[in-house]
C-alpha cells in the first residue's frame, strides 16, 4: 500500500471530517460520548443527517485539520514533558507515559497528551505494552533524534550500538518508521526491522552489536542494516519482550544513534 497516496490524503484536510462523518453514520451512538457528539453537531456532523459544509465552513475545517495534525505530531515527537526521558544521558524516550494503563488513566483523570502522543505514533494499546515491571509484557522505547539532538534524517547513515545481552526473556527488535506516515519505512529493501529471532539470530556473547540505518549499507554490514529514504525523517522503536530488571533500573541501556560520516 502506498501510504503517501492513501492515508495522508485525508489526515489534514476536509476528507478527515468526511471520514469522521462516515464513522458517525455507521456506528451506534455511545452514551458516554454524548458531549463530543454535541460538539460535532455544531460542525454539521450529526447522526442520520447529511454533512454538507459550505465554503466558509470547509475553510475552517481544513485549517482545523491541519492544525490538529501538527499538534498531534508535536505531542508525538517534540513534547516538553520530562517524564518521557528514559535515561538522563540518552535521547531515548518512554513510549507509554502512563505506565500500566492502556487507556492513559491517572488518579487525576485521563492524560490526554500521553494519549495523543501514542495514537499519533501508533494505533492500538494494551496494558502489557506500557508496563514498567520486570518479567512480563513488552517494553518500547522511542528514538527520533541522534546523539547530538538532531532529528533522524533518511539521507544520512547512522550506527546504533545495542549492548549484549539484551535483558529480555523472549526476544528484542529495532524497527524503523517513517515520521510522516508513522508506518514502517518503505523501500526496495523490503524490510524495516532487525530482530533477535531472525536477522540477528547469530548474535552471541557480551560484545555490543552495531546496527546501521541509512540510504546505503556500509560495506560488509548489509545483514545488519535498514534502508532509509533521503528527504524523509524517521524514528525507531526498540522493543523487548519479557523484559528483565536491567531494562528498568538503568544498568542496561542502548547507545544513541551516531551519524556515520
Amino acid at each position: 500500500m502506498d501510504l503517501d497516496s492513501t492515508s495522508l490524503k485525508w489526515e489534514d484536510n476536509i476528507q478527515f471530517w468526511q471520514k469522521l462523518n462516515d464513522i458517525i453514520q455507521q456506528e451506534p451512538v455511545v452514551e458516554k460520548f454524548l458531549p463530543m457528539y454535541g460538539l460535532l453537531q455544531a460542525l454539521g456532523i450529526e447522526k442520520d443527517k447529511d454533512f454538507k459544509p459550505d465554503d466558509r465552513m470547509k475553510a475552517i475545517l481544513e485549517k482545523a485539520a491541519k492544525n490538529g495534525r501538527d499538534q498531534l505530531l508535536v505531542s508525538a515527537f517534540d513534547s516538553g514533558r520530562a517524564d518521557k526521558i528514559a535515561w538522563p544521558d540518552r535521547k531515548w524516550e518512554w513510549v507509554g507515559l502512563v505506565p500500566g494503563s492502556a487507556q492513559f488513566e491517572t488518579p487525576a483523570g485521563v492524560d490526554l497528551e500521553a494519549r495523543d502522543r501514542w495514537f499519533a505514533q501508533a494505533i492500538v494499546t494494551s496494558p502489557a505494552m506500557f508496563r514498567r515491571t520486570a518479567g512480563a509484557g513488552s517494553l518500547y522505547w522511542l528514538g527520533a533524534r541522534d546523539a547530538t539532538g538532531a532529528w533522524l534524517d533518511g539521507g544520512k547513515t547512522y550506527k546504533l550500538s545495542i549492548p549484549q545481552p539484551v535483558p529480555g526473556k523472549l526476544f528484542w527488535s529495532v524497527t524503523a518508521y517513517d515520521a510522516q506516515t508513522r508506518s514502517e519505512v518503505q523501500t526496495d529493501q523490503g524490510k524495516a526491522a532487525l530482530r533477535s529471532l531472525f536477522e540477528l539470530k547469530d548474535v552471541k556473547g557480551s560484545d555490543a552489536v552495531d546496527l546501521y540505518f541509512g540510504p546505503t549499507a556500509p560495506q560488509g554490514q548489509e545483514g545488519r542494516w535498514i534502508k532509509t529514504v533521503p528527504g524523509r525523517g524517521w524514528f525507531a522503536y526498540i522493543r523487548i519482550y519479557g523484559p528483565d530488571k536491567p531494562a528498568f533500573d538503568g544498568t542496561w541501556k542502548p547507545a544513541d544513534f551516531v551519524e556515520v560520516k
